[in-house]
């Protein structure tokens, strides 16, 4: 027992002088990091993967939480007092700078190129099989990782499971729009961002406030703007606290209690790959963005009778009821509507085992082997981010 106690304490003191307070990043390290923060904002896309989950896989994980926390009242009192030399040296900004281009980088690249989110609607069995192949891949490495697992690392484990798996099923509840519960909102749910194996998206949908959130960004530029920044606001100002208390938080925990809290984290993975497994029923929640009313004869009209769109998207347009202005049928107008899905709820079920109690949905051989063929993917991934992990 004491030969375990001193073997982590060794461990411990190790990991604290390889996260020193000073940004130890090289240029050279650039490609790297930039790979990396692709592939952290790739995650941060797809519901009920973040971020959080990529950098502890990748090996950054102690690394960004300590990046973070640099940004402290000293290098605000640098800054303050023209002291931005002084205020670089001791905020890791080439660090974060890097890894938030690759994340930028990935946010455009999937939704202007190719539009990941549009697949998770269309081919989800393909996308999720991906990062449930990863995920799963990644947690058997390290766990084999763990210099020392005794029964306090396997109670850390299962507790990890129990909270990750509880979280990630979790019924969304109805929640007030004060300002205090919005500023809250922005503090649990960057907070959870920052956790691997769990969304901050998913802790937002659970609280009911991912759309709403969306709907205060969708004012701005109009004439609501101010009423949007109203909201905003108090939700950026919640974010940055969360990020910068529970960053430190981490932190604290990882210099003291570097196995047991990478053991808990991993339980938070295990326990998340049950929303992320690609069979699932979901449950849809269908809102209307935005109604034009257009004549009946307008060509977007006639092309929308002619051929309906795909609802199978997360994104797509319907037509509405008819208003007639007046007797000439000519001159009526037709609601055009632009309708988003929102994902609310998720079940999984094993393909192929049907019964009246899952109700799944009907699972063609093509959709079984996509889900087959993404979680190959996934982990044959694995060994390239298994050579991309800092040591």
């Amino acid at each position: 027992m004491k030969s375990s106690a001193s073997e982590e304490k060794a461990e411990t003191e190790q990991q604290v002088q390889r996260d020193s307070n000073v940004d130890a990043t090289r240029w050279n390290e650039t490609p790297k990091l930039l790979i990396k923060g692709f592939l952290m904002g790739s995650a941060d896309i797809v519901p009920g993967v973040s971020g959080g989950t990529l950098a502890l896989i990748l090996g950054i994980y102690s690394r960004l939480l300590h990046a973070i926390k640099s940004l402290n009242g000293q290098v605000f009192k640098k800054v303050l007092t023209f002291k931005f030399k002084q205020a670089l040296e001791i905020f890791h900004w080439k660090f974060l700078a890097f890894l938030m281009t690759g994340i930028l980088s990935a946010f455009l690249f999937f939704t202007k190129v190719v539009p990941l989110q549009v697949y998770m609607f269309t081919d989800p069995e393909i996308v999720y099989g991906l990062f449930f192949g990863l995920i799963a891949g990644s947690i058997y490495i390290l766990i084999k990782e763990l210099n020392t697992f005794g029964i306090y690392h396997g109670t850390a484990l299962l507790a990890g499971i129990i909270i990750g798996f509880w979280v990630v099923t979790l019924v969304p509840t109805e929640t007030p729009e004060s300002i205090f519960f919005v500023f809250l909102s922005g503090a649990i749910a960057v907070s959870a961002m920052i956790l691997p194996g769990i969304s901050g998206s998913y802790i937002l949908l659970i609280l009911r406030k991912y759309d709403y959130i969306l709907s205060q960004v969708g004012k701005l530029g109009t004439p609501e703007t101010v009423g949007g920044l109203l909201v905003l606001i108090p939700f950026i100002l919640g974010a940055v606290f969360g990020l910068i208390l529970f960053s430190r938080v981490l932190t604290w925990l990882l210099d003291r209690y570097y196995t047991i809290t990478i053991t808990v984290l991993i339980g938070f993975l295990i326990g998340s790959l049950y929303v992320i497994w690609p069979y699932q029923n979901r449950t849809f929640k269908k809102i209307v963005r935005k109604t034009q009313l257009l004549p009946v004869n307008d060509p977007r009209v006639q092309e929308l009778k002619q051929q309906p769109e795909f609802e199978n998207r997360p994104e797509y347009h319907q037509l509405g009821e008819v208003h007639s202005s007046a007797s000439n049928g000519n001159s009526s107008k037709i609601e055009y509507q632009t309708i988003k899905k929102k994902l609310i709820k998720s079940r999984p079920y094993i393909p192929f085992i049907a019964s009246a109690s899952t109700g799944h949905q009907s699972l063609s051989t093509w959709d079984f082997w996509r889900g087959i063929i993404g979680m190959a993917v996934g982990f044959a991934m694995v060994g390239l981010l298994d050579k991309l992990r800092d040591d």
